[in-house]
Formats: structure tokens, sequence, C-alpha cells
């Protein structure tokens, strides 16, 4: 059975960072493009960054580009996305999945709350 289990959210102030991590089991892991997505209360998911399964190229939604590194371990078979200057509006569920996604993969999600 595939898990994604995500972690390492929490209340952070604007201006802070957070490190998030994903821990994938049950997959050829370093078989898979990676991806991180969000998803805001009330809001649609959306897309926030992706690694290849190289790990040599990764890729960044417009709003996070600038303030976020996507990174990948095979030999922990995890993913981290490094966020900093975090804002109000990066609050959010974060999810990891493989990239295209499979919605059996899909976690519980850790929560980010950018709040002073």
């Amino acid at each position: 059975q595939v898990q994604l289990v995500e972690s390492g959210g929490g209340l952070v102030e604007p201006g802070g960072s957070l490190r998030l991590s994903c821990v994938a089991s049950g997959l050829s892991f370093g078989l898979y493009s990676i991806a991180w997505f969000r998803q805001a209360p009330g809001k649609a998911r959306e897309f926030v960054a992706r690694i290849t399964a190289a790990g040599d190229k990764s890729y960044y939604a417009d709003s996070m580009r600038d303030r976020s590194t996507i990174s990948r371990d095979d030999a922990k078979n995890m993913v981290t996305l490094q966020m900093n200057s975090l804002k109000p509006e990066d609050t959010a569920v974060y999810y990891c999945n493989t990239y295209p996604t499979r919605a059996a993969y899909w976690g519980k999600g850790t929560l980010v709350t950018v709040s002073s």
C-alpha cells in the first residue's frame, strides 16, 4: 500500500520559515516525480512545486518561486519543501503526491498557518 505522509506544518509569523517533509512508502520512490500542493480554506487545491524523479529539475508556482526550495533524498524516500518569507495567504493544508498525481496517494496533509 502506497502512503505519502506529510509533516512539518505549524503556526508561523509572517516573514517566517517552515520546512515541510513528505515521506513515502510502498512505491519505488526514485522512479517518481514528487509534487507539493496546497488547499486554503474555501479554495481549490493548487500546485506549489515539484521535483523530477532524477532530482535534476524543479518547478514552482509563480507565487512560491522566489520563496521556496524543493529537494529530495531518495535514500530516505523523502521530499522536503523549504518555505521562506511566508505570508498569511500561504495558510493552507499542504499535501504531497506523485506527479502526475494519483487519487489514491493523497494523504492527510500538514497544516501551515501564517499569522501574527
